[in-house]
């Protein structure tokens, strides 16, 4: 039968926060040893990394063993958002298949290329990933892996102890890595992923029927900015501001629907305007045909988007991979999106960082996110 545990400790001595936490998950499991362990350690910890891993492998004994250091970390219904903290996740999983990977970037004669991909990994449906920012690819990785592995999930968040390249810390089984990426396959193991980006749509649905790279020029055979500017002149005065302050556009990734709601458009940014040229400038690409609608951003959008997608489902243990920017920043208080997980599924098994970037799927495409919360939910 599998089973799932999960503890946190915030002694700010590493090997009691180890100790704690380690005793804390074989007590929940009765003894036995998980077969996947997955640990996020704040940037208290960095120095210390490498001999936390090691111990908390030691006394857990895993088949496979992930880890991350971040900003702030999760566990159970609690956001540590400063100050040390030092979470575990850990799963029995007797009839499953785990595949570990590291992942690397490096310069070949033919250009850069990710390598370290497994050569056997069966028929995994799910890759739980870690990866540093400053030295892994992530967009670029998941653009690539879309087209040769459709069908894979991929779910996680990028490093976030560190603002500077080298300052973060990746574990896989017995070895600390400063970059790259890690993470493991998940073959034979009921995983839902739920991606909450933390926004509302406004206005109606458009055509792009205009476009350059990241520039949207025209909407439904109009300038963007004249499309933006119309809504603006119907909204009140609150969505005026949300508009200003957290204008977002979302772009559909699966065309191939009759109706488009929560869920089926990726959030991006728009980064400015050319007023001469009537565009926007969002941060991707954007095609000619795509279906493109404005949203707006805030802590009362983001707590309706995470409580609308999570309310069908039921787990018994999850990760969570939350952004640095959301926390007490956006919604004014701290344990929003592990709140929400405990008030809606019960008190399970949680661990999970806050992130410089989530993984997830949308419309059944893995991206890279920002203000995003994207949970890996364990049946």
């Amino acid at each position: 039968m599998r089973r799932y545990a999960s503890a946190l400790s915030c002694h700010p001595v590493a090997a009691h926060a180890v100790g704690e936490t380690a005793g804390e998950i074989l007590e929940q499991l009765d003894g036995e040893d998980p077969h996947l362990v997955v640990c996020f350690a704040s940037s208290h910890f960095v120095g210390t990394f490498d001999d936390a891993a090691h111990a908390l492998r030691e006394l857990l004994g895993p088949q496979v063993l992930i880890g991350a250091t971040a900003g702030g970390i999760v566990g159970g219904a609690h956001e540590v958002e400063d100050g040390p903290a030092f979470s575990v996740f850990a799963a029995y999983l007797p009839d499953a298949t785990l595949t570990p990977v590291a992942l690397h970037l490096e310069q070949t004669p033919d250009g850069a290329a990710v390598t370290g991909w497994p050569s056997d990994i069966g028929s995994a449906a799910t890759l739980v990933l870690l990866a540093d920012p400053f030295s892994f690819p992530a967009d670029a990785f998941l653009r690539r892996l879309n087209e040769d592995r459709a069908g894979l999930t991929v779910i996680g968040g990028m490093a976030s102890a560190a603002t500077n390249p080298g300052g973060n810390r990746l574990v896989l089984d017995t070895e600390v890595r400063r970059g790259g990426a890690v993470g493991v396959f998940l073959d034979g193991v009921d995983v839902t992923a739920v991606v909450s980006q933390g926004c509302r749509p406004v206005g109606r649905a458009f055509t792009v029927t205009r476009a350059e790279r990241n520039l949207v020029i025209e909407l439904g055979g109009q300038p963007a900015i004249q499309r933006l500017q119309e809504l603006a002149a119907g909204a009140d005065e609150a969505e005026r501001e949300l508009l200003r302050r957290g204008l977002q556009v979302g772009l559909v990734v699966d065309e191939h629907q009759a109706d488009f709601a929560r869920g089926d458009f990726l959030v991006r940014n728009v980064l400015g305007a050319d007023p001469d040229a009537g565009a926007l400038a969002v941060s991707d690409q954007v095609e000619v045909g795509q279906t493109l609608q404005f949203q707006v951003r805030d802590g009362t959008a983001a707590d309706e988007d995470l409580r609308a997608l999570l309310g069908p489902h039921r787990a018994a243990g999850a990760l969570l991979f939350t952004c640095n920017g959301r926390g007490s920043h956006l919604f004014g208080a701290p344990d929003h999106d592990s709140g929400v997980l405990a008030q809606l599924l019960g008190p399970l098994p949680v661990a999970g960082a806050f992130c410089a970037g989530e993984l997830g799927p949308i419309g059944g495409r893995n991206f890279l996110h920002g203000f995003t919360a994207s949970v890996a939910l364990f049946a």
